[in-house]
């Protein structure tokens, strides 16, 4: 689950559980000189309630990078609203505090390397719905790669074909760098001109219901509302949409689609798979990039894409025999 900025302060307690997970003091700093492990309390159990945990990784030689690889179980309590509010686990750049994610639910996070020979681990947990198994993060040193400049044909951009452009555009990490390379005498008036305003149609907002305290009830009715659920997934503008006409950027994005098992899902059924049961369009604003026939160069432009999202899954039982 990406980084969302809020963070629920709703009592006294939290307050001061959260403002524990920020304060320096209180982070564990744990020299780096070879492969090793951090991870939640009682790993691979149930962790516990009202925990704020800090570790700052730092590796001897400033030369040296920190790769985090999260094991397989993973599994904190999910988000509400498509946001980890409640229970996560976030790690930081910590020379430019720069937050590079924070996960909860059993969506396993992929593979964190850091920028400098710095990296810090915040675990959060709250008074309510523990899950498990937590989180155990391998951490491992890497040597910091030298600085290379990126190689691109010498010939203008607006000259390159669909497939060399868009080789060249995935590998910036701005719009400022796309729109450099692309017009480098000229690229602060296309940023002016691709963001004067607009009308634009906006999406709308996913719903989530809330979840209560635990009994056994609510542990039946977890089971069937969060085996199968709208997930995260990354897609391709261009596979997605079936265009080779366009360059769009970025050229990918995550959008909500249904995942996850049915294991309960009916008595005597062989073949049940998650389906979606609730599909909306949202739209979302990119850049496009296009070539004007006759070699005149390109078109540059925001644009709305609208792209299927999944708001509500099912298990529905696809063994012929049931009809």
């Amino acid at each position: 689950m990406p980084f969302a900025p809020d963070l629920v302060c709703d009592s006294l307690s939290r307050c001061a559980l959260l403002e524990g997970a920020r304060d320096p003091k209180h982070e564990k700093v744990v020299r780096v000189s070879t492969d090793g492990t951090v991870k939640s309390p009682d790993f691979p159990h149930t962790y516990p309630r009202n925990k704020a945990l800090v570790w700052r990784l730092i590796a001897a030689s400033e030369n040296t990078q920190i790769r985090l690889t999260f094991d397989e179980r993973f599994g904190l309590e999910e988000p509400e609203d498509g946001i980890c509010k409640y229970d996560f686990v976030e790690i930081e750049e910590p020379a430019e505090g720069t937050i590079l994610g924070r996960w909860c639910g059993s969506q396993r996070p992929g593979r964190q390397v850091s920028k400098g020979n710095q990296i810090r681990i915040r675990f959060v947990s709250d008074q309510y719905l523990p899950s498990k198994p937590g989180f155990c993060i391998h951490y491992s040193l890497v040597s910091a790669p030298h600085c290379t400049t990126p190689h691109f044909p010498p010939v203008p951009p607006s000259l390159h074909s669909v497939d060399v452009l868009t080789a060249a555009v995935s590998g910036f990490s701005t719009v400022e760098d796309v729109m450099k390379y692309l017009e480098p005498d000229r690229w602060q008036l296309d940023m002016e001109n691709l963001y004067k305003p607009t009308w634009h149609a906006l999406g709308k907002t996913f719903l989530h219901p809330k979840k209560s305290r635990v009994d056994l009830n609510a542990l039946k009715e977890e089971v069937r509302l969060y085996s199968c659920t709208p997930r995260n997934f990354s897609v391709s503008l261009r596979e997605e949409l079936r265009r080779t006409d366009a360059i769009f950027w970025p050229g990918c994005l995550l959008v909500k689609r249904c995942g996850g098992n049915c294991a309960c899902c009916a008595y005597g059924c062989h073949d049940c798979q998650c389906a979606p049961a609730k599909v909306t369009k949202k739209y979302h604003e990119v850049l496009q990039l296009k070539l004007r026939s006759g070699g005149r160069g390109l078109q540059k432009s925001l644009t709305d894409v609208h792209l299927e999202h999944h708001e509500e899954c099912a298990c529905i039982c696809k063994d012929s025999s049931r009809g």
